[in-house]
């Protein structure tokens, strides 16, 4: 791997261009690459890993049984792509993509476009919109910033800190701030009860794969040390200095405490913020509730030369990313005439293999840890908008009286959208809020129509880019 430091350092032209470092990102890089494919990763980190295995190369925390051995096995995927002959350009946001695969790239002040045979978008997965009271306030982050700064700082949160939401990352975060010394105060569960009895009938399916080993022993080592509360269904932040956290159970037990911070979680979904503005078609996915882009079974979008691996298709893991990542390599290379079509459907055909292995145990899961509804919709004194300061009551009010049909023409009202996320905190509350109030299911009402940027650059990167066509087609709309 050739690291880049310097934008104009990067080709103009790639056979392949890949948006992500994570488990996706680095296997597709790290295959195409073998296949003799010119490939440039560009990733806004400053080192390979993603989420999942952020700072794997460069972690303060040297005790290998706080993270715990699922994060070190990417250490043979970080290896791999290290060794591999692709060009790699940390702290570079892809901010344009269209139909001619222009990708566009901003890195240390400036920005320029570059020309891909091929597009692989490995751009991972956002934490999901908890819009409770009070979750703008200082002290509350979510659970996924507090392992970012685990993993890339040594740092956890000090004081009382109090973990609320729903999913795997709820218990994964607990158990590696129990190994780091740091046990939390109190685990506010938001599953709902129900759930267990709908996730039952996928049990069979689960049984066999992976996860079901390591999630009992990793539930039943952080239950031994923490306090949790089950079935939570109402959570707000009722004082700010310092933070009191009030909860309520669906059963109608109800309690308060007092915390330093509140960590929130209630899973992820894919970040399409790319694949939209580029054009590619979405779909809305109703066992996980979110939007994700429509692919084929090699990744491929609706768009020729565009695919999508990883968690950015479709919530998975690292391991499914990983193998989604190599099987759209694989396509790509058929597709550019580096490997024969049987040779390409010999190699997809080990991959689906082991994908099958861990692809078992998803229908429990999304059923077992799809988030409350309520907590979706979020509270009428919470923030839907956090970028325009538009709260759910709002959205709310100007959907009945204005008769809003959906998030694009909420725009023209309420700016939600508008800001610098380009949606990315706002999208699904106030498409589902939307829904809600029509009474019509998501997919009725579509999603943010996205433009480039998708990520903030200045008007000078602008300014001083070369004028070229594609420069142009970049940053004027048609």
């Amino acid at each position: 791997m050739k690291r880049i430091e310097l934008l104009e350092e990067v080709a103009a032209a790639y056979d392949l261009v890949v948006v992500g470092a994570g488990p996706a990102g680095m296997a597709a890089a790290a295959t195409a690459a073998a296949h003799g494919f010119s490939v440039l990763v560009t990733d806004e980190a400053a080192g390979p890993g993603g989420q999942v295995y952020r700072a794997i190369t460069t972690t303060p925390v040297g005790r290998r049984d706080v993270f715990g051995r699922d994060y070190w096995q990417g250490a043979a995927l970080t290896a791999a792509f290290a060794a591999s002959a692709a060009d790699y350009i940390p702290g570079c946001a892809a901010w344009y993509l269209d139909d001619a695969l222009q990708v566009g790239l901003s890195a240390g002040g400036t920005s320029r476009t570059i020309a891909a045979r091929r597009v692989i978008l490995a751009t991972g997965a956002l934490e999901r919109p908890f819009p409770i009271k009070g979750w703008t306030l200082p002290g509350v982050m979510n659970a996924g910033a507090a392992q970012i700064l685990l993993k890339s700082a040594g740092l956890v949160a000090a004081g009382r800190v109090v973990l609320a939401g729903s999913g795997p990352l709820i218990w994964l975060l607990a158990a590696q701030y129990l190994a780091a010394g740091a046990k939390p105060a109190l685990i506010l569960e938001t599953t709902p009860p129900g759930q267990w009895r709908d996730a039952v009938r996928h049990f069979p399916g689960f049984l066999p794969s992976p996860y079901l080993r390591k999630g009992l022993a990793l539930m039943a080592r952080v239950r031994r040390a923490v306090k949790v509360i089950p079935g939570v269904a109402e959570l707000a932040v009722e004082d700010e200095e310092p933070l009191r956290v009030g909860w309520k159970r669906a059963r109608g037990a109800a309690g308060t405490i007092a915390a330093d911070h509140l960590l929130l979680h209630q899973g992820v979904v894919p970040n399409i913020n790319l694949a939209a503005a580029a054009g590619c078609a979405l779909a809305w996915n109703e066992a996980q509730a979110c939007w994700q882009p429509e692919t084929d079974a090699f990744g491929n979008t609706s768009l020729s030369g565009i695919a999508v691996a990883g968690d950015g298709a479709g919530i998975a893991g690292a391991e499914i990313a990983a193998m989604r990542g190599r099987i759209a390599a694989l396509a790509a290379a058929e597709a550019l005439g580096k490997i024969s079509h049987e040779a390409c459907a010999r190699l997809v055909a080990g991959e689906r293999k082991a994908l099958r292995r861990f692809e078992r145990a998803r229908p429990f899961l999304d059923t077992l840890y799809r988030p409350a509804r309520a907590f979706r919709l979020g509270a009428a004194e919470a923030m839907a908008c956090r970028c325009e300061e538009v709260s759910v009551a709002r959205v709310r009010e100007a959907v009945a009286s204005l008769g809003v049909q959906g998030p694009n023409q909420l725009k023209a009202f309420l700016r939600c959208g508008m800001g610098p996320c380009q949606g990315r905190f706002c999208g699904l509350t106030v498409g589902e809020i939307i829904a809600d109030v029509r009474g019509v299911s998501p997919a009725e009402v579509g999603y943010y129509r996205l433009r480039p940027p998708v990520k903030p650059i200045t008007v000078a990167e602008l300014a001083g880019m070369k004028t070229t066509a594609a420069d142009i087609r970049a940053v004027v709309r048609s």
